[in-house]
C-alpha cells in the first residue's frame, strides 16, 4: 500500500487577536497577488500604506470578539483541527496521514510541507478546504504548496482536489444543518458567499468573454465550471433542491466586499432591503465557508444582525457551517478515496 500524505489547507487566522498579530496576518494575506491582483508597486502602497495600518486596530477588536466565541482560540483553527482528526480516524489502519496547514500564518505551509517531505510519502493529496474554486483561495493555496514542493529534490506523486462544490457529503451536511430550522418562521433566505472582484471571475474566460456573458446563474458548463460565481449558484441550486425551496424564497448574494466592483448583489444591502420591506426574520446560509469563522460568526451573526435591526428587522439567523458534521467528513473521505483508488 502506498504511503500517502493528505494536506488539508485552510485560509488562515492571526496567531492571536493582538494588533501586532492581526497586522502580520493581514499583511501576508493582502499582499498575495492572487488576493489583490494589482500591479506590484500599487498593491504594496495600497496594502502596506493604507489598508493594513488603518484596518489592523479595527480588525483586532473584532478578532477579540471572535476569540471569545471560540473559547480563547480561533474557531476556524479549532474546527479545522477537529476535521483533520476525524478524517484521520476514518482512515485508521491505512497508510494515510493527514496534515493541516494554513495558507496564511500558522500552522504554516512551509513547516507542514517540510514535515511531509521528511516523511518520504509515495504520494501527496492536496485538498484546499474551499468548495468553490477561486484564484484568491484555492488557487493561492495550491500555488504556494506547489512552489514549495517544486524545490524538493524528490517529488512524489501529487494529486490536487481543486473544488468540491457538488460533493454529496458537503451538500448534505449543509442541508442537515438547515433542517434544524423551521423555514416557515423566516420571511426570506439568503445564500451569502464570500465576494470577489468582478475582474477575477472574468479572468476565468479567454479572450473578450466576461462572466456576465455566461449563464452562470443558471447552469454549469464546460466554459464556466471553474467560475466562482457559477459554482456558488450551482451549490445553491443543489441545496435548495434538497430542501424543496422555490427560487422566489431565496437570494444568492456576496459578502465582505472591498469596493463596488465586486460580485453583486451585496449581502449587507440585501439584508438592508429586506428590513426596509418589513421582513422580521431572515435565515442565512454561508456555504463558501466550511468552518465557522469571522465571516460567519461576526460578519453575518453580529454585523448583519445590527443592520437588519437598524432597518426594522428582528432576527438574522445563521445556519452553522459544515464544520465537523459527520456527512461532511464522509463526503471528504469519499473525495480522497477516489484519488487513492
Amino acid at each position: 500500500m502506498k504511503k500517502t500524505g493528505v494536506l488539508l489547507i485552510q485560509l488562515g487566522t492571526p496567531d492571536s487577536p493582538s494588533v501586532s498579530d492581526v497586522r502580520s496576518y493581514l499583511s501576508e494575506f493582502l499582499n498575495d497577488p492572487r488576493v489583490i491582483d494589482l500591479p506590484y508597486l500599487l498593491r504594496k502602497i495600497l496594502v502596506n500604506g493604507v489598508i493594513v495600518p488603518f484596518r489592523a486596530p479595527k480588525s483586532a477588536k473584532v478578532y477579540k470578539e471572535l476569540w471569545t466565541l471560540g473559547n480563547g482560540e480561533s474557531p476556524l483553527l479549532t474546527h479545522s483541527r477537529q476535521l483533520k482528526e476525524q478524517l484521520q480516524a476514518q482512515f485508521e489502519g491505512e497508510n494515510v496521514t493527514f496534515e493541516l496547514a494554513m495558507r496564511y500564518k500558522n500552522p504554516s505551509l512551509d513547516v507542514v510541507l517540510e514535515r511531509m517531505r521528511l516523511a518520504n510519502y509515495d504520494r501527496i493529496v492536496i485538498l484546499p478546504l474551499f468548495p468553490q474554486f477561486a484564484s484568491a483561495s484555492s488557487g493561492s493555496a495550491i500555488e504556494k504548496a506547489m512552489n514549495i514542493i517544486r524545490k524538493w529534490w524528490v517529488i512524489p506523486e501529487i494529486k490536487v482536489i481543486s473544488q468540491f462544490y457538488d460533493n454529496n457529503g458537503y451538500i448534505d451536511s449543509v442541508v442537515d444543518n438547515a433542517k434544524k430550522f423551521d423555514f416557515t418562521n423566516y420571511d426570506h433566505i439568503l445564500f451569502s458567499y464570500h465576494g470577489l472582484p468582478e475582474r477575477q471571475v472574468d479572468k476565468v474566460y479567454e479572450g473578450s468573454d466576461l462572466c456576465q456573458d455566461q449563464p452562470c446563474e443558471l447552469e454549469i458548463n464546460d466554459r464556466n465550471k471553474f467560475c466562482y460565481k457559477a459554482t456558488c449558484y450551482a451549490t445553491t441550486r443543489l441545496i435548495a433542491e434538497r430542501l424543496g425551496l422555490k427560487e422566489s424564497e431565496y437570494t444568492v448574494c456576496f459578502q465582505s466586499r472591498l469596493d463596488k466592483k465586486w460580485l453583486t448583489p451585496f449581502s449587507d444591502k440585501v439584508v438592508e432591503d429586506w428590513g426596509k420591506k418589513g421582513a422580521k426574520n431572515l435565515l442565512v446560509f454561508s456555504p463558501a465557508f466550511v468552518a465557522d469563522c469571522l465571516e460567519t460568526l461576526i460578519e453575518i451573526g453580529d454585523e448583519y444582525q445590527e443592520i437588519f435591526e437598524e432597518f426594522g428587522g428582528e432576527k438574522v439567523q445563521l445556519v452553522p457551517s459544515s464544520n465537523t458534521h459527520p456527512l461532511f467528513v464522509q463526503g471528504l473521505k469519499q473525495l480522497i478515496q477516489k484519488e487513492l483508488s
